[in-house]
């Protein structure tokens, strides 16, 4: 059985950050949100990362954390291009917008040949996630059913106050197994607690607090990578005539259709850890004074990687 590998999802646009947030230092030692996902990755036992990203954007990359962590952890580059599309597809006029995230891990079909695990660069998972992760990938295999993974976070503990976040809202059977995910994309803290809206704010539908979440942490065997290109096709011709500029390719879509077909099975790994992350700008003193904790708890060397 092939080692479990990390593939991390860093081709978004940052707009509403407003800059390239995945390389912006949270420390006073240089370092991004990334080198903590990856320092609690390679102590859970990865041994290497792909980065997903925008081939324009591959120096800065390099020269902001992949070239120091390559005497660390085996480094490979993957690039999101909105040209790769099914054949028979072309990129709508006027299109800038990436594809999502399903198709964002399809950029990795080529160099994924055993179990992985993903995450969003821009996100603080905090160390037992991984631990749960590798552990399962590295124990389970597929079945009569796929076997995958995902970590979970209680809704309340991944809202920002500075605006609104996309997650994907999980419901599971008594057993543990995701049997829905639906992917919001505007939850926002309110005065009554959290809620979303799909009418851009007219009406709003509360949400409890203790809501299990995907942050897009997930577990995956290779079965995985043919299931989101076979599909790709088939969402674009559904959804390009409703919305050629801005649909995307969630993964929990395609996660969900596989469980609705009894295709897969889902464990649901359940992190009452705090998220952390930088959706907009405001949020970063909140990151960099909880790095800055975390590390005052001794859960992290003050100089990251010496």
């Amino acid at each position: 059985m092939k080692k479990p590998v990390l593939i991390i999802m860093a081709a978004g646009m940052g707009s509403r950050y407003g800059g390239l947030k995945q390389i912006d230092p949270v420390d006073e030692g240089g370092h991004i949100i990334m080198d903590f996902s990856i320092y609690d990755a390679v102590k859970a036992g990865f041994e290497k990362v792909i980065f997903i990203i925008k081939k324009e954007n591959e120096q800065d990359f390099k020269e902001k954390i992949g070239n120091r962590l390559e005497q660390r952890i085996e480094v490979e580059y993957v690039f999101q291009d909105i040209a790769n599309l099914p054949e028979g597809f072309e990129v709508p006029e006027g299109r800038v917008k990436p594809w999502g995230t399903a198709h964002a891990v399809l950029s990795c079909l080529p160099v994924v040949d055993g179990p992985f695990a993903v995450i969003n660069a821009d996100d603080y998972y905090g160390q037992q996630a991984f631990r749960m992760i590798y552990e399962f990938l590295a124990d389970h295999e597929d079945t009569d059913k796929f076997q995958y993974t995902m970590v979970g976070y209680l809704l309340e503990n991944t809202l920002t106050e500075n605006g609104h976040v996309a997650r994907g809202v999980c419901e599971t059977d008594e057993n543990g197994k995701l049997t829905e995910i639906t992917e919001r994309v505007r939850i926002e803290k309110r005065e009554d607690g959290p809620a979303y809206t799909e009418d851009d704010g007219v009406t709003w539908t509360s949400l409890s607090g203790d809501t299990v979440v995907s942050m897009n942490m997930w577990g995956f065997t290779k079965s995985m990578m043919p299931e989101i290109r076979d599909r790709f096709a088939a969402f674009l011709t559904e959804n390009l005539p409703k919305n050629p500029l801005k649909c995307e390719y969630f993964l929990p879509f395609v996660v969900d259709e596989l469980i609705r077909e009894g295709k897969a099975e889902v464990t649901v790994l359940k992190s009452r850890d705090r998220w952390y992350g930088v959706t907009y700008r405001e949020d970063k003193p909140v990151v960099v004074k909880a790095i800055q904790d975390l590390k005052d708890q001794g859960l992290y060397p003050q100089n990251l990687w010496d």
